[in-house]
Order: C-alpha cells, then sequence, then structure tokens
C-alpha cells in the first residue's frame, strides 16, 4: 500500500498511536530502521513500530555519532521512514541540539515530519554513544529544562528523557536524575548503559508507574537479554538501535570485497534481494497504477485541430 494512495489518513496523531501502543499488555518492540526500505520490512516483519537511532543516521551519512548531524539531516530520515511505512516512529534526539529553544524547534521539527516519539539525553557535546567511556553530563536541572520546553512545544509528541548517569554517578544518580525529568513532564525514561539483570530490576523497582525504555545494542555494556525478558524486569520498550544497519554493512562490505575480487557481483547474486522482491516490498506496482490513472494525456477538442 503506498503512502499516495491506498490507505486512509489515520484518526489520530502519531504521537497518539505511540501512546496506544504502550496500552498494549505485552512490551512494545521497535527495531532499528535506519532508512524507508529497512521500516518496510520491519513492518512486514509485524513491528507496530521502530526506532531512528542517531547513531545509524550518522553511520548512514558516513559520520560518526558525535552530535555532528543536524535536526534536518534526522528529518530526512524521519520523514522517509515514517511515509515508508507509516509506523509510528520513535526518534533519537540526541541532547535537543542546544539548550531549551533549540529543543522546543526540534520538537516542532521532528513532528512535522512525521515523528511519533523523541528520547532526549542528559549529556553534553560532544556527546557519546552511550555505551563508551568518559562521557560528560549536563547539570540535571538544565536538562529537566530541556524536557519541559520540549513538552510545552509539542502537539502530541510522546517525550523521552535519557539519562546516562549511571556509569559516572551510580544507580542512586540516575535514579535521582530520572525522578526530576519525570517532574519537569517526561512521558518515559530511559536508563542507558545498565550492564546487569540486577541494575534493570533495581531502577525499575525505584520508578514505579513510570514507562521504562531499554536499549538491546550489540557489542556495548548490556549483556543480551530477549524482550520478554526485559518485559519481566519491569519495562514497556525495548529498541534494537543499530542491528539492521549493522547487518546491511557487514553485506555490502562482503558484496563490494567480492566485486573487486571476481570483477562482478556474480558469486553474490544468492545473497542478494531480487528485483520482484524489491519491487514487492516497495509497492512498485500500485504506484505504476497510480501513475498510469492519473498520467494519460488528454487532447484538448475546443481548438480546431489541424489535419
Amino acid at each position: 500500500m503506498t503512502y499516495l494512495v491506498g490507505a486512509e489518513t489515520p484518526a489520530l496523531s502519531a504521537g497518539e498511536r505511540f501512546r496506544a501502543l504502550l496500552t498494549q499488555p505485552a512490551i512494545l518492540r521497535l527495531p532499528g530502521a535506519h532508512n524507508g526500505l529497512a521500516a518496510l520490512q520491519a513492518r512486514a516483519a509485524g513491528f507496530p513500530g521502530v526506532y531512528l537511532s542517531g547513531a545509524a543516521m550518522s553511520a548512514s551519512m558516513g559520520l560518526p555519532d558525535l552530535g555532528v548531524i543536524t535536526i534536518e539531516d534526522v528529518c530526512f530520515f524521519v520523514r522517509q521512514v515514517a511515509r515508508a511505512s507509516g509506523l509510528p516512529v520513535l526518534v533519537d534526539g540526541d541532547t535537543g541540539y542546544g539548550e531549551a529553544l533549540n529543543v522546543m524547534h526540534m520538537v516542532r521539527s521532528f513532528e512535522d515530519a512525521g515523528a511519533a516519539a523523541v528520547h532526549l539525553e542528559d549529556q553534553l557535546l560532544p556527546k557519546k554513544c552511550g555505551h563508551l567511556n568518559d562521557k560528560r553530563l549536563a547539570d540535571p536541572r538544565d536538562m529537566a529544562a530541556k524536557v519541559a520546553a520540549a513538552v510545552r512545544a509539542r502537539r502530541s509528541l510522546f517525550v523521552m528523557a535519557r539519562t546516562d548517569a549511571a556509569a559516572s554517578e551510580g544507580l542512586d544518580g540516575a535514579v535521582a536524575r530520572a525522578r526530576l525529568y519525570v517532574e519537569a513532564g517526561a512521558d518515559a525514561i530511559f536508563p542507558e548503559a545498565l550492564h546487569t539483570a540486577e541494575m534493570f530490576r533495581a531502577f525499575a523497582s525505584r520508578l514505579p508507574g513510570v514507562p521504562l525504555l531499554a536499549n538491546m545494542t550489540e557489542f556495548g555494556r548490556t549483556p543480551f537479554f530477549t524482550a520478554d525478558e526485559f518485559e519481566a524486569m519491569g519495562y514497556r520498550m525495548v529498541i534494537w538501535p543499530v542491528s539492521s544497519l549493522r547487518v546491511a554493512a557487514r553485506a555490502q562490505e562482503q558484496l563490494y570485497a567480492t566485486i573487486a575480487r571476481d570483477g562482478g557481483a556474480q558469486r553474490a547474486i544468492d545473497r542478494m534481494q531480487t528485483r520482484a522482491e524489491l519491487y514487492d516490498t516497495i509497492d512498485y506496482a500500485a504506484y505504476e497504477a497510480l501513475d498510469a490513472s492519473i498520467a494519460k494525456t488528454v487532447v484538448p477538442i475546443g481548438m480546431p485541430q489541424r489535419p
């Protein structure tokens, strides 16, 4: 079904649809989708929403995840993922791209692009991946002001606050910050880089009633847990932020090595999505039929025609 025709405009906004997903009894599973095609594949697999990672967007542009990309860069990704899939999209808002007014601009820009939810983090620029060392944290009151600004600017966007404090301030510091962010209006909390099941359980037990997001990234500080295990520890959402990009990047690396070695891609055919499969994924036939239905030329008959 194309985003141009064939589907009714949802009665609820993207933010409202995201909230509705959280009323379901099971944990909300949000795989990372680093572009529109990945989002379509996630939807085909049955996922009800997707996640846009700052690390994945940056890497897609050949850049490190250090807060280099801009609001407009992110909106480009949001538009393609939201339009292609029609799913509610949770977007990584990094540090908000500045202070309170910048955060308000980010919120409105993301909503206009089609985002359903955003999370802000309490790092200082240059920010780092949450699983790296020596992260510098903002004053918690400054972060709370950003959260309040985001809530004030939104129309229906779901606003989540991420805290990176566990690594440097311990669980007590992370919980204290999370409580302050909830008081400022955050709809949910994302405790980053917890590294034991005990930490996940303890954090959840100290924030009863607050929706929590778990990050199941690979090659980080968090050991592998399943969605069901996170749910049992008290979490309402889980993301796999960069998994799709990692798989795609390794496949591309292998393809280019094959072409360089063999002078062609003939030995990689079995690892490719076929043309027919790609066309099915992007609904090529529906777009083609739509174009044919509106693009037929009609010659005016009012003016006399030459023989």
